[in-house]
C-alpha cells in the first residue's frame, strides 16, 4: 500500500474501533442490566455477573460490526472530501474504484474478525452463559426454596424460608428433618446461606436453635447455636444442559449429527443459522460498497451529500432488514436461502458497478423543486421572504 492507502485504511480501521467500541458498550450495559438479578437474589459476586454478562458481547460485536464498519467509511469519505481530498486525488488520476481498495483492505480485516466471531467465539459465549447458568440455578435454593412455601426436598425433609434478602440471605429459616428413624431433629434459625466448598455445599445457619427428639425418651434435647452447618451436598445436583441453535459451531450447523434431537425437532432453523454464519462475513463488504458507491464519488464542497447519505443508510437498512427476514423465513422455505445470497451478492455487485461507473448520486430535480416550493410556503408562514 502507498501511503495514501495507509492513511485511508489507518483512518477507516481507527474510526471502526471506535465506533464498535461505543455502540457495543451501550447496548452491553442495557443487556447487562437485565441480569443484575444475579447479585441481588441469587447472591452471586460481581465478577461472576461481570463474568456472565460480558459473554454476550462477541454475539453484540457480530451484528454491530457492519453498521460500525458503515459509519467508519462514512466518517472517512466525509472527512476526504470536507478537505476536498478526493477531489485532488480524482484529479491526480485517482478512479473511484482506484480509491475503494484501501477501504477494501479495511473491510477484509473487518470480515474477518466477523468470520471468526460468527463461525467460533459468539457460540462458544453462548455455549458458556448457557452452562454457567446451569450451574447457577440448579442449585435446590434457588429452584425448589421459595419465600412463604414449605418445600419438601426428600420423604422425610422439609425446610421454609421466610424471604429472601439482598446478597443470597436466607431470613426466617425453618428444617424438619426425619430421615433418621431414631430421631427428628427441628431447626429455626434467623438467617443463612449458601456456602460451597471442595466438600460440597452447605447451609450455614446463623442464631438459631436446634430441637433433636431420640426414639424412646420423653423430652427433646434444646441446643442454641450460633453458626451451625446443614449439609446440603445430595440436593445440590447439576442439571444436563441441551446446546440451542445459538450455541452450535459452525462446524456443528454445517454436519449435525443424525441422532441430535434438536436438530429432528427444528431442523430448518439448523439450516437457517448456518446459511447466517456463512453469510455473516458478506455483509461488511456489502455495507462498505454500497456506502461508498453513494458517498464516494468526487463532488465539490457546494454539492449538498446529505441525500446521498441518506441514500446510502436506506440501501444498507433496507438490505440488513431484508436479511433478516430472508433469515426467518428459510425456517420454513429454503428457497429464502436462495434469495439471501442473490440480495447480498446483487448488492455487491451493484455497488461496484456504480463506484466503476463513477455514478453521482443526486435527488432528483423533481423532489428538490417539492423541497423549495415547501420552504417557501413555510418561510411565508412564518412572515420572512423565501431567499433565492
Amino acid at each position: 500500500m502507498g501511503s495514501i492507502d495507509r492513511y485511508i485504511f489507518r483512518t477507516t480501521l481507527a474510526s471502526f474501533a471506535l465506533v464498535l467500541v461505543s455502540l457495543t458498550g451501550v447496548i452491553w450495559i442495557t443487556q447487562a442490566l437485565r441480569g443484575i438479578d444475579l447479585m441481588t437474589s441469587q447472591g452471586q459476586t460481581i465478577l461472576t455477573f461481570l463474568g456472565i454478562t460480558s459473554l454476550v458481547i462477541p454475539a453484540l460485536v457480530l451484528i454491530i460490526s457492519p453498521i460500525a464498519l458503515m459509519i467508519a467509511i462514512s466518517h472517512t469519505l466525509n472527512k476526504l472530501a470536507t478537505d476536498s481530498e478526493i477531489i485532488v486525488m480524482n484529479a491526480a488520476g485517482f478512479s473511484p474504484i482506484r480509491l475503494f481498495v484501501p477501504f477494501f483492505y479495511a473491510t477484509c480485516v473487518v470480515a474477518l474478525l466477523v468470520a471468526f466471531i460468527a463461525a467460533y467465539l459468539a457460540p462458544d459465549g453462548m455455549r458458556r452463559i448457557k452452562q454457567w447458568d446451569a450451574e447457577i440455578t440448579a442449585d435446590v435454593l434457588t429452584n425448589i426454596l421459595q419465600p412463604g412455601r414449605f418445600a419438601r426436598l426428600d420423604e422425610n425433609l422439609t425446610i421454609r424460608i421466610r424471604e429472601r434478602q439482598p446478597g443470597g440471605i436466607l431470613a426466617g429459616i425453618f428444617i424438619d428433618d426425619r430421615r433418621d428413624p431414631n430421631e427428628r431433629v427441628s431447626i429455626v434459625a434467623e438467617h443463612g446461606e449458601v456456602v460451597k466448598n471442595e466438600t460440597g455445599s452447605f447451609l450455614v445457619l446463623e442464631t438459631g436453635n436446634l430441637q433433636r427428639f431420640e426414639a424412646g425418651k420423653r423430652d427433646p434435647a434444646l441446643v442454641a447455636f450460633g453458626r451451625y452447618g446443614f449439609d446440603m451436598s445430595k440436593f445440590a445436583k447439576g442439571s444436563d444442559v441441551t446446546l440451542g441453535i445459538r450455541e452450535r459451531y459452525l462446524w456443528e450447523l454445517f454436519s449435525p449429527s443424525d441422532n441430535d434431537p434438536v436438530y429432528k425437532q427444528i431442523p430448518g432453523q439448523f439450516r437457517a443459522a448456518l446459511h447466517d454464519s456463512l453469510l455473516a462475513p458478506m455483509y461488511p463488504f456489502a455495507f462498505a460498497v454500497l456506502t461508498f458507491a453513494f458517498l464516494g464519488a468526487p463532488r465539490t464542497t457546494r454539492q449538498s451529500r446529505n441525500f446521498s447519505i441518506a441514500s446510502s443508510i436506506v440501501a444498507v437498512f433496507g438490505l440488513r432488514m431484508a436479511g433478516f427476514a430472508c433469515s426467518v423465513m428459510a425456517v420454513k422455505s429454503p428457497g429464502a436461502v436462495l434469495a439471501q445470497y442473490a440480495m447480498v451478492f446483487g448488492a455487491i455487485g451493484v455497488g461496484l458497478w456504480m463506484i466503476i461507473r463513477g455514478v453521482v448520486v443526486e435527488p432528483p430535480p423533481g423532489l428538490m423543486e417539492a423541497i423549495n416550493r415547501s420552504n417557501a410556503r413555510i418561510a411565508r408562514l412564518f412572515g420572512r421572504p423565501a431567499t433565492a
